[in-house]
């Protein structure tokens, strides 16, 4: 068994980075068996590892990449852990809306986790293409304010990983790298807003935050609230803990401060009846005649990205921003223009 996970289950020791380099080279030398990947990503999703173990696993998938040399300045990105309850496309509706409103948005993001339809799964039913490369990334970014990466952006090691683990599913072993996803992505952004659904997990969210942070010069908002929902919600009030450089500090969003009308959790549930169906409710909510409670929360969420990405420091001005992109046409007129195929809906 090799030695990076014969010391991550005992424990006593952290995982350094080379015997994390020595794994990768293995898995890329067909030379790890799949008893060793399962055992490693149980291992990891059972009993996420203390800090020193987590910033060398990060660092030396990070060091693997192929330099980066396309900046995204002035970009945000909103992505969560996946989990919790299961509520439609916020983050996504939240990435198209703050666009509209003239932030600058490259937004990650994964299949279903433990929703019927994820952020890639919501993209491809609408017809709007994924990011190949960094250069086209930017391309469309400074065409529309708007990209979606495609999975080029995350380590080769984690596809190598869960092939290993094959037949086992990577969402069935694997919760510990889907709630690292957003710090696993490869974007250079310069804010992220990111939901954590699992307190279980919370921990090893803020050391990844903290330590992306002080990488990267990102700054990175972690959020959470009672209903561990993955996103930031009207109904309910939101913790967020800030990680900007070597600092870090926190505040809580209230509906009551921000002028939110009150709400259930079943106003936010995703349609379940069909493509077409999940396009169709998609669509009416961006071009303002979905659900209010809805709307309210991809409006909170989006003023998140703006507020966080520098565009304003005024959330009443922000949230207002958010409704007038969305009825007045604009938000649903960036969807037409990045949707490339027909998609049939009533």
């Amino acid at each position: 068994m090799h030695d990076a996970l014969v010391t991550l289950i005992g424990g006593d020791r952290p995982v350094e980075r080379e015997s994390w380099r020595s794994l990768w080279d293995r898995l890329h030398d067909g030379g790890l068996r799949r008893g060793e990947a399962v055992a490693l990503l149980a291992s990891l999703s059972t009993a996420p590892p203390r800090a020193a173990t987590l910033t060398a696993f990060l660092d030396s998938l990070d060091e693997r990449r192929p330099p980066l040399t396309v900046p995204f300045q002035d970009t945000v990105n909103i992505v969560g852990t996946g989990g919790g309850p299961r509520t439609f496309n916020i983050s996504t509706a939240a990435a198209l809306t703050a666009a509209a409103m003239g932030a600058r948005v490259v937004k990650t993001g994964s299949r279903a986790y433990t929703s019927g339809c994820g952020s890639l799964d919501l993209l491809e039913i609408l017809g709007i293409d994924l990011t190949r490369s960094y250069e086209e990334t930017a391309e469309v970014l400074d065409r529309e304010g708007i990209a979606f990466a495609g999975t080029f952006v995350y380590p080769a090691e984690i596809g190598l990983l869960a092939r290993a683990a094959l037949p086992l599913d990577l969402r069935d072993i694997g919760r510990f790298v889907n709630v690292l996803g957003p710090f696993l992505a490869g974007v250079p952004v310069t804010a992220q807003l990111t939901g954590v659904s699992d307190p279980r997990m919370l921990p090893a969210v803020r050391q990844a935050a903290e330590h992306t942070a002080r990488r990267t010069g990102r700054t990175v908002w972690v959020c959470t609230n009672d209903l561990g929902a993955d996103e930031l919600l009207g109904i309910v009030p939101n913790r967020v803990r800030t990680y900007e450089g070597g600092g870090e500090d926190e505040f809580t969003l209230r509906p009551q401060a921000l002028s939110l009308s009150s709400g259930h959790l079943g106003d936010l549930a995703p349609v379940t009846t069909g493509r077409a169906d999940v396009a169709r409710h998609f669509l009416d909510l961006l071009r303002g005649a979905g659900d209010p409670v809805a709307e309210q929360a991809v409006c909170l969420n989006a003023a998140a990205l703006a507020v966080a990405g520098r565009l304003t420091a005024d959330w009443h001005a922000a949230l207002t921003a958010a409704r007038t992109a969305i009825h007045d046409g604009s938000v649903h007129g960036l969807v037409e223009r990045l949707r490339t195929r027909a998609v049939s809906v009533v």
